[in-house]
């Protein structure tokens, strides 16, 4: 059976890569000359990459490692120790750790939080340590009725102290959705504390050991095709053709840059595995009332920077990512120590997300160079004075305008799932409804639910079909 995807970023590769283990053939189609969505990557003018995001991948994300592991590429993933590392804006130059210890959890985790002593007292780590209780004794229900209440209001409802805000949770609120905690939703800040302290290698971090779209998209693709899939990029979906009954009858592709004529693709089944804002710009008339397509409009992508400043000197011996607590900076990594093909064992290359971005998103790349480095003259002090003072050789700045769906309150409830209400149509993405939010597992296991969906509906008129399916966690 053919299957057309439109989008190779991790949720249509993903989708198209379990399509094709149950014998059926996704034929991916990709607007760009780019592999990955949000975590595409380019070369620049000196041969070095610039990515879309600081991509981080945790011990917590089950699919994402299943997939590492079926594509048999599970040495290309760095792992650090086990610790979550913050800036000390009030030592610049000083860091403070949490130390997950090798025992089960959630001892690991408790005991990384009550070895340190320099963010929180023991009170608040005590107030802290009983808010969590109900989040994990309750379950994913306790979590999904969270999304009622911002990080900030879940604080304070549970009598949790709000400075425990301000030295932890406003830096790893940024982390996983580029807002502050009281804009976040709490379902968002629960369900990655649940994972971290639930399983004992949850919060454990790995970096690929260099550019996504070489390193782990380029993989997929080779899986496809060697199995009957076919992956086009240049291939921009401009339209959703519909039947008269309203299921699609064809996607129409032409590419942005050339004269070519428009194609028409035709197909069995029909997926979306486009971002939600730019599906939204797509949605064929006829579908608009639907409530399933309707409520998309709640979901709405948030901005992001991604800013890469290469030094002429090191800037630190850490192999690890590091929560700045900036106001302007979100989390940053030295990613001449951290991945192997970005290597410089004299030269540090800092990969930096600015968050929250939505007062600077429309500011030149000067404008925010010149921000960023003067909060690395606070986290770096010693290192931009004096004669010998380390000086910026160049740098790129990423924009994305509209990246993962903003977690704001209230958001679960516009998360369509991955079967849509016409028959022959269905979706991937991150925003879909599955339980790892917007993040690079949310988006794999989005495509292993749209595929698995898929598959149990065509199977049953198909005998050519293998019913043997990956597990889903």
């Amino acid at each position: 059976m053919r299957v057309v995807i439109a989008g190779a970023g991790l949720a249509g590769l993903s989708c198209a890569k379990y399509l094709v283990d149950n014998g059926h053939i996704p034929i991916v189609l990709e607007a760009r000359d780019v592999l990955g969505g949000k975590v595409a990557a380019w070369k620049d003018e000196d041969g070095d990459w610039y990515e879309t995001g600081l991509h981080i991948f945790f011990g917590a994300y089950p699919n994402m490692l299943q997939l590492f592991k079926e594509l048999d590429i599970e040495d290309r993933l760095q792992w650090k120790s086990h610790s979550m590392i913050f800036n000390q804006p009030s030592e610049p130059g000083t860091y403070s750790r949490f130390d997950f210890p090798d025992i089960p959890a959630p001892a690991n985790g408790v005991t990384a939080i009550l070895s340190n002593n320099d963010m929180l007292s023991w009170n608040e780590k005590i107030l802290f340590g009983l808010g969590l209780v109900p989040a994990m004794l309750r379950g994913q229900k306790y979590l999904d009725k969270c999304d009622s209440k911002s990080w900030t209001e879940w604080l304070k409802e549970h009598n949790i102290p709000e400075r425990v805000n301000d030295e932890v949770f406003i830096a790893m609120s940024k982390a996983l959705n580029f807002i502050g905690p009281d804009e976040i939703s709490s379902t968002v800040l629960l369900t990655a504390l649940n994972r971290f302290l639930q399983e004992k290698n949850g919060s454990k971090m790995a970096f690929l050991d260099g550019a996504p779209p070489e390193r782990l998209c380029q993989p997929m693709v080779d899986y496809i095709t060697e199995r009957g899939g076919e992956v086009h990029m240049n291939s921009p979906l401009r339209k959703i053709d519909l039947n008269e009954d309203s299921t699609v009858k064809s996607f129409t592709i032409a590419p942005l840059d050339s004269d070519e004529k428009k194609k028409v693709i035709t197909a069995d089944a029909y997926v979306s595995a486009m971002p939600v804002d730019l599906f939204k710009l797509i949605i064929p008339d006829q579908w608009k009332g639907i409530n399933a397509f309707s409520k998309l409009d709640g979901l709405v992508g948030v901005p992001v920077i991604n800013i890469h400043l290469w030094f002429d000197k090191k800037l630190t011996d850490i192999d690890h990512l590091l929560f700045s607590r900036s106001p302007l900076l979100s989390v940053y990594a030295d990613m001449s120590i951290t991945c192997k093909e970005y290597e410089d064992p004299n030269r540090s290359m800092l990969e930096l997300v600015f968050a929250p971005a939505k007062e600077w998103i429309n500011r030149s790349d000067q404008d925010i160079v010149d921000a960023t480095m003067e909060e690395l003259k606070k986290l770096f002090p010693t290192h931009f004075i004096g004669d010998d003072k380390t000086k910026l050789r160049k740098f790129k700045v990423v924009k994305t305008p509209r990246s993962v769906y903003k977690a704001v309150p209230g958001c679960q409830e516009f998360r369509p799932s991955q079967r849509s209400p016409i028959k022959n149509f269905f979706l991937a993405g991150d925003y879909t409804m599955q339980k790892y939010l917007a993040s690079m597992e949310g988006a794999v296991l989005s495509g292993k639910l749209c595929a698995e969906t898929i598959n149990k509906e065509y199977s049953k008129t198909s005998n050519n079909v293998s019913r043997e399916t990956s597990k889903i966690n």
